[in-house]
């Protein structure tokens, strides 16, 4: 695969879609920039879904820590952790629909990204930047907010 620009006589991805025409050429780049928009909407979505969960699994979380900690000679984790000098991490058991739905989440933005990074390797310049400019518009309409506790967690356009 080389570097191009070619519009007509294009295959993207399957042979069936095989660009014919100018105009074929600017909706797939359409389609190709709404993919990476929805790729970023499901990163979020993921994301939203984890956090909510991990709410509502921390508060059944707290009420039995509350019990056990009038019971533990040693206090919480978070003595513990202030003791040993490492920081405590609490574990919670996901329940099975739960985790079905995490799973479903996390393979369908795993196929949008190969799928993506396939339309990437065409080495078409325009098939190129439609990816960027969908996961860019993507991006800014659905990461109005920033976690200040998680700077690190952000995976950008990386394949999984």
């Amino acid at each position: 695969m080389l570097w191009n620009t070619q519009i007509i006589n294009t295959c993207i991805v399957f042979p069936s879609w095989h660009i014919g025409s100018t105009s074929s050429f600017i909706f797939s780049c359409l389609i190709i920039v709404v993919l990476g928009v929805f790729y970023e909407y499901l990163r979020v979505l993921q994301k939203t879904f984890d956090a909510r969960l991990a709410l509502s699994l921390s508060k059944g979380k707290t009420r039995d820590r509350s019990r056990s900690r009038d019971n533990s000679p040693h206090g919480g984790a978070e003595e513990q952790g202030l003791l040993t000098g490492r920081l405590a991490t609490s574990r919670v058991a996901v329940p099975p629909v739960s985790r079905a739905i995490r799973a479903i989440l996390y393979g369908a933005t795993v196929f949008l990204s190969f799928f993506l990074m396939l339309v990437f390797m065409t080495y078409n310049a325009y098939l190129i930047f439609a990816v960027v400019l969908g996961a860019a518009i993507g991006h800014y309409i659905f990461s109005d907010t920033l976690s200040l506790s998680d700077l690190d967690s952000g995976k950008g356009m990386a394949c999984h």
